[in-house]
């Protein structure tokens, strides 16, 4: 079993996330501001991309890293929906049918979270929540070292380098991209970004002192939307404590305390309704920890609520 951890008892004050999982559960059962997850077990738009296939045995992993957290909450329960796949190649096909999964979530008042696979989840959980919502303007904090932003390649089609590309194609996006690198960005992709009106902050930015520039960009931006949809790319981080992803960052960011600061901040500006990591390759983790590391970041949205 994946769901299994160190079980010190039933009471509320011994109990783990593996406890309070339910996998019998269809949609309608969903209950407002309960937790719903999918994995999504998909890597072909990173094979598309030219990154190092992995991705879609991920979201077993993350699971298994995150099933024994403590529960801080009487409430908490988190329904598992299983992963969705990508059959044939056909990396379309598995896009809609997480945003169809994505939608019956959030139709019902629940909460989305998401387990990649590649970064081309994000265009299909967006996709679900604008569905959703489709009169609300979702608003996209983008957690990575890149934009996404690609036009698709002719002859390729979609991969996980055209997710914001794609989304502005459907109008107006929304988005804010926290810890951008120079060096994985070239300068078409910094003009289409301020073309799309994608607002960004750099990583060479994020540091402590600086928190309060931090803060007043984050502010700005989700006081101008409706409902939140964060999604975090495990490859904005160092190689040193995320080493198994698609694309490796020997420069990327730490998980110190100025990012904790600006990500508890998001997670409680009680407008999330969905959340995804990506990006994590177990075929390169070492001991885990991109696994771990990414478990622990979707667990403080647990805790957040």
């Amino acid at each position: 079993m994946i769901w299994t951890g160190r079980n010190d008892g039933e009471d509320a004050l011994h109990q783990r996330v593996f406890q309070r999982v339910r996998t019998d559960l269809n949609y309608e059962n969903l209950q407002p501001g309960q937790f719903a997850l999918h994995g999504f077990a998909v890597d072909e738009g990173v094979r598309r991309n030219k990154g190092r296939v992995g991705a879609a045995s991920a979201p077993d992993r993350i699971r298994s890293a995150a099933a024994n957290f403590p529960v801080v909450s009487p409430d908490f329960l988190l329904a598992d929906f299983g992963n969705i796949r990508c059959e044939n190649r056909n990396l379309e096909e598995a896009q809609a049918n997480f945003a169809a999964c994505v939608r019956r979530v959030l139709s019902q008042g629940a909460r989305s979270v998401g387990f990649g696979g590649g970064h081309e989840i994000a265009f299909a959980h967006y996709s679900g929540i604008k569905s959703a919502f489709p009169e609300e303007r979702v608003g996209i904090v983008n957690i990575d070292a890149h934009f996404d932003n690609r036009e698709p390649e002719p002859g390729v089609g979609a991969s996980s380098g055209t997710g914001f590309w794609q989304i502005a194609q459907q109008g107006r996006m929304h988005s804010l991209h926290i810890g951008i690198q120079r060096n994985s960005n070239t300068l078409k992709l910094f003009d289409t970004a301020h073309n799309f009106g994608m607002n960004y902050i750099l990583a060479d930015e994020l540091f402590f002192e600086n928190l309060p520039n931090i803060y007043r960009k984050i502010d700005e931006f989700l006081a101008g939307v409706d409902c939140l949809y964060l999604t975090l790319c495990m490859d904005v981080f160092n190689a040193g404590i995320a080493p198994g992803v698609s694309a490796l960052a020997y420069n990327g960011i730490f998980v110190d305390a100025a990012f904790m600061h600006f990500f508890r901040h998001i997670l409680k500006s009680g407008k999330m309704v969905a959340m995804d990591v990506a990006e994590v390759n177990p075929e390169y983790d070492i001991d885990g920890r991109t696994a771990r590391l990414a478990a622990s970041l979707i667990n403080e949205w647990f805790l957040a609520v």
